[in-house]
């Protein structure tokens, strides 16, 4: 009996210092993640702000701005298993911080666009350069972080997606309206450039703070680090693992089924940012800074939305279900944003409903995945979906923008939206449970 007690006590103790390192390892990294995440996420999405004066200006097109929003994931499609494959050889924090200051500089260079084929171009260029940050984030922190604990942590570091629209929506309308006309340029321009700035910044610091592996950080002692070791050893994938080379990861059917589930989510995510000032101001709304402070409630929704299901999914075990009702809730969004007409309270209802439902699924999707990925698979794997499913980057705003030609209305967009996330909700019911449940 003592001796049981005995082993009890001391699993207790060993426990309660896992949880203390890993509290030490999340406020150390995360914070610095999450602020790069937004960094990302702001010059990615801010033309959604400055469509508002850049159509009228350059006379775009809805057409033309939806394939300028969207050519960007074509280059990060073709560059993203290159990208992640790399980061692994040159290590983390050399690789991340490349990226950042990549994409800063020519997010910067969005000041001078005139034409059409410049905007396209320097969108091409900017997913081409940011190809491998989000998959590379998920792979860094599957190397400090067991599947146990990964998807509560992956859905605190993708709070940076609300929160980019939290600050990036007031930030962005308050720009636009306080530097038009400064200097002889409109505010949409100088949009791009300020906000290019805080990304260059956190690429430098990334190199000088970040540090690839646990074993690496001087932060942690000895016994700490050991812990980490003993957590990663202990909780790899239970179930067949794929093989360790990218081609044979490529031919794996259930690659394919994952791919075509996160490209439902992001088809609704990216339906959801590019277009959510445009839709705010549909609904009556006027005023760039004030159609900023309104697209801001709909992110603090999902924030609130993301963390709570991610944690619940830790806690549980149960990786489906909560893959699945939020993106029948994001449906459910989309059909009251297209119901709302020019009732701006409805609407930002629907939109927020819309946000939690496609927002929520982006970070407790890599439960599924990481589940059957192990090695070098792992980046393969992941890089592989991500870049697939960000296609959908491409096909949803130049559908939702040709729509809008086409229909002079968002309406027959939003139905669509909705109609992918219930498309993707089945399709997680075709993964057996007993595969990707702890």
């Amino acid at each position: 009996m003592s001796d049981t007690l005995h082993t009890a006590s001391h699993a207790g103790r060993a426990q309660r210092f896992e949880d203390q390192t890993y509290r030490k390892v999340t406020l150390r990294i995360i914070p610095f993640l999450i602020v790069c995440y937004v960094a990302a996420y702001l010059d990615r999405v801010n033309i959604g702000f400055a469509k508002l004066q850049m159509l009228s200006d350059l006379r775009f097109s809805e057409t033309i701005y939806g394939l300028g929003a969207g050519v960007f994931f074509i280059g990060y499609f073709l560059f993203e298993v290159p990208s992640n494959l790399l980061m692994q050889r040159v290590g983390a924090k050399a690789w991340i911080a490349r990226i950042m200051v990549t994409w800063a500089l020519i997010s910067a260079a969005f000041f001078f666009v005139q034409t059409p084929m410049q905007f396209y171009v320097l969108r091409f260029l900017l997913g081409s350069a940011e190809a491998g940050f989000y998959p590379g984030i998920v792979l860094y922190l599957m190397q400090w972080y067991p599947a146990r604990r990964r998807s509560h942590v992956l859905a605190i570091f993708m709070v940076g997606i609300p929160l980019a629209g939290i600050i990036g929506g007031p930030l962005s309308g308050w720009i636009l309206e306080s530097f038009s006309g400064s200097h002889g340029h409109p505010g949409w321009r100088w949009l791009f450039l300020i906000e290019a700035v805080p990304s260059l910044i956190l690429g430098i610091v990334a190199f000088l703070y970040l540090q690839n592996r646990p074993s690496d950080a001087r932060w942690l002692t000895h016994d700490e680090a050991a812990v980490i070791a003993n957590a990663l050893d202990s909780t790899g994938p239970r179930h067949v693992r794929i093989s360790e080379t990218a081609g044979q990861v490529f031919r794996d059917p259930r690659m394919l089924l994952m791919a075509l589930i996160y490209f439902c989510v992001i088809m609704g995510q990216y339906g959801l940012t590019f277009w959510m000032p445009t839709l705010i101001k549909a609904s009556g709304a006027t005023g760039a800074f004030h159609i900023g402070v309104l697209s801001a409630i709909p992110f603090v929704v999902g924030a609130i939305a993301m963390v709570s299901f991610g944690k619940n999914s830790d806690r549980t075990g149960e990786r489906r279900w909560h893959l699945i009702v939020p993106l029948l809730l994001g449906a459910l969004g989309y059909a009251v944003t297209a119901w709302s007409g020019t009732n701006v309270p409805l609407a930002l209802v629907g939109l927020s409903l819309a946000a939690a439902g496609v927002l929520t699924p982006g970070p407790l999707f890599w439960a599924l995945p990481s589940a059957i990925l192990a090695g070098t698979g792992a980046a393969a794997g992941i890089a592989a979906i991500n870049a697939f499913a960000g296609l959908a980057g491409f096909v949803s705003p130049y559908l939702i923008g040709w729509l809008r030609d086409l229909t002079h209305s968002s309406v027959i967009a939003m139905y669509v939206s909705a109609g992918v996330l219930v498309a993707g909700a089945a399709m997680i019911l075709l993964i057996p449970a007993q595969l990707v449940n702890r």
